[in-house]
């Protein structure tokens, strides 16, 4: 077995534990939860837990602020899968792991992707500790997770992302912030691969380019959800000002610890969103 047929192969027998898991529920929208946000897993009612390491060809998790498990369960009274860590491409090349995650979730009926992670601001008005809800992006990792062979059962060889962060649901996370009294940005959000921050001059280019936060993650997990069909949405907590942009020290610790100040918020925005979305 090559591991394109491998890489099917996990897929199935992951969905299948999955939609075993399910019981009576029907999520149609998953959770990918970011660095220091797994405090909205504790949230989900009656939890049911999987452990990424019992799921054929799911990541193994190295990070801190990355529990590595999928929890089915309702929030707001709405039923969801929560994906509590993932893994990034400063940890590895292969793309399979993440590709398996997300075509699990397809294959057991997961409709919309909410994508969410920590993120470094590249505008004053973009304040630690806020939201961001992300309109675009820039890939600036060096690479992209489709990059191989094809499986069209999966998606065509070749897709438009012009719509790759879901304009209609962006308006309804946006409308549901106004509603709560959460402070939510919008902007594109610029992926590097680090592991190390970037540099200065890095954000400097960064903003150049129209960016308006910066990060490690989430835009590999939308290109691999748009290209089987799912809808995305997404929301950068800001944890740090870009480098050259505050005294800030920029460190993990530093991510996870501001990380925690903005998690309330997005907490509050995610119970409420997943009633319209």
């Amino acid at each position: 077995m090559n591991e394109v047929q491998l890489h099917i192969e996990n897929v199935r027998q992951a969905a299948a534990k999955i939609t075993a898991a399910l019981g009576n529920l029907k999520p149609k929208i998953a959770i990918i939860l970011g660095s220091g946000l797994g405090g909205l897993a504790k949230q989900v009612e009656a939890p049911v837990i999987l452990a990424y390491k019992d799921l054929p060809g799911f990541p193994v998790l190295t990070v801190a602020g990355h529990a590595g498990q999928l929890i089915i369960g309702k929030l707001n009274d709405v039923p969801v899968i929560v994906l509590n860590g993932r893994k990034h491409f400063y940890e590895t090349g292969d793309a399979y792991p993440l590709k398996t995650m997300i075509r699990a979730m397809k294959a057991a009926g997961v409709e919309t992707l909410f994508l969410s992670n920590a993120a470094g601001s590249l505008r004053a008005p973009i304040k630690v500790s806020e939201l961001m809800l992300i309109t675009d992006h820039i890939n600036f990792l060096g690479l992209n997770p489709l990059v191989g062979p094809n499986d069209d059962s999966f998606g065509p060889r070749f897709f438009p992302v012009a719509d790759a962060w879901d304009k209609e649901l962006g308006a309804k996370v946006k409308a549901v912030a106004r509603q709560n009294g959460i402070t939510l940005h919008e902007g594109v959000y610029v992926a590097f691969r680090g592991p190390s921050f970037e540099t200065p001059a890095e954000i400097r280019m960064a903003q150049g380019w129209g960016g308006d936060a910066v990060g490690m993650s989430s835009v590999p997990d939308c290109l691999i959800a748009r290209h089987c069909g799912m809808k995305v949405v997404g929301v950068s907590c800001i944890t740090n000002m870009g480098a050259g942009l505050s005294d800030e020290k920029l460190s993990h610790a530093h991510t996870l610890e501001n990380a925690a100040k903005g998690a309330g918020a997005f907490e509050r925005l995610v119970l409420a969103a997943v009633k319209v979305l």
